[in-house]
């Protein structure tokens, strides 16, 4: 009786202490002043906050913080956690942005439970000066060769005549906004503008915004965000050259483009032309060889173009075709006549040539003037004459 007695009392002081651990939730405040900060580098923002205001008990607690954000049309949260208090990222201020941000603590601090705040919220727009249909259209930028950018656009539908739009850039290394100083134009109107010397600007976020003034009105800024390598246009493959090894088989070569691509960073694309049936072949190599269609093919014709692969970009633009190459026939019986003839005609020609420098070489007979005084009398008068 005294053991259960014993038991009794300590199964009522272990359920008394569980009640008492329950009650005694640990609570952990979330960061304070959290906000989206727009240093002026044309959509690069800083998400920045301060750490929360702590108990006593955890002030020696390692603090994490979970941060989402996203631009608000978009359906998906960017994720990060981080010990920092700033975050740094680009986004595209076309649309607005939205964040959160909660407080989690280390499980040594929480007997290994997870612990974490409430949400702390933030969001960051633009001035919607200017109405939608007064800002550029049809914004299209390319990267020519990996050398200079080219960036072109339309004024906007409802945009007055006297609109006049000015482009600014920056990415990753520059102080601060640069403007273009090379615009492209139509009747004297700004259309684009020409960008060289990108030291160090690509695999990082280029930004670029294009505003504009008028007398008339308020223009509505236009914001695009992209990397250099996704939008390289290179140029087109030179020297094609194809020949037919065997009576099953031909093979294609070209050369790799000039310029500071990387051999490595090319794929190609083939349309080769068999009597008049087409079909494409792709590679990362700057030859190939192909089976032909039939032993007997007549006519063999192959274009080519470039683009950056996968293993230097997300994305790229094809090159322009290449001319076209061809082969024509095979060396049978016919063709080897039809090759000799105009090799023969040749021999005979620089025959002749030679004949007629010979013949105007030969030295000619001298001239030899004989008179017989006696042979035929003149009289006085004829010689006067």
């Amino acid at each position: 009786m005294t053991f259960m007695g014993v038991d009794t009392r300590c199964l009522g002081l272990f359920l008394l202490c569980t009640i008492i651990g329950h009650s005694l939730e640990i609570k952990v405040n979330p960061p304070q002043d959290f906000e989206i900060m727009d240093p002026g580098l044309l959509g690069y923002l800083y998400l920045q906050w301060k750490p929360p205001v702590l108990m006593e008990n955890f002030k020696e607690c390692t603090l994490e913080y979970e941060l989402k954000y996203r631009n608000v049309d978009s359906d998906n949260w960017k994720t990060i956690n981080t010990r920092n208090l700033i975050y740094k990222d680009g986004f595209d201020l076309n649309k607005g942005i939205e964040g959160k941000i909660r407080t989690h603590l280390s499980e040594q601090c929480t007997n290994g439970s997870e612990v974490q705040s409430s949400w702390m919220e933030a969001s960051y727009g633009i001035s919607d000066a200017g109405s939608l249909e007064t800002k550029i259209q049809d914004m299209k930028c390319i990267y020519y060769n990996w050398q200079y950018l080219v960036c072109s656009w339309k004024p906007g539908k409802v945009a007055h005549s006297d609109t006049n739009y000015t482009m600014f850039f920056w990415y990753e290394g520059l102080d601060h906004a640069l403007q273009c100083s090379n615009y492209l134009r139509d009747n004297e109107k700004k259309v684009g503008c020409k960008l060289s010397n990108l030291e160090s600007s690509e695999y990082k976020d280029f930004f670029i915004c294009v505003n504009g003034s008028s007398n008339m009105e308020p223009i509505r800024s236009s914001y695009t965000v992209f990397q250099l390598q996704n939008i390289v246009k290179p140029l087109p493959p030179e020297f094609l050259h194809i020949s037919v090894e065997n009576p099953t088989e031909m093979r294609m070569k070209w050369s790799i483009p000039e310029g500071p691509i990387p051999p490595r960073c090319y794929t190609y694309q083939l349309v080769v032309r068999e009597d008049g049936i087409s079909r494409e072949s792709a590679t990362d190599k700057n030859d190939m060889k192909l089976k032909k269609r039939a032993n007997d093919s007549e006519e063999l014709c192959f274009f080519v173009r470039s683009k950056v692969n996968i293993y230097c970009a997300d994305d790229g633009i094809w090159s322009e075709w290449s001319k076209e190459e061809c082969w024509e026939g095979f060396e049978g019986p016919d063709s080897k006549i039809i090759f000799l003839v105009p090799i023969c005609l040749f021999f005979v020609f620089l025959l002749l040539l030679l004949c007629l420098i010979m013949e105007k070489e030969e030295p000619e007979p001298p001239l030899s003037f004989h008179m017989d005084l006696y042979k035929e009398p003149y009289s006085y008068e004829e010689t006067l004459c």
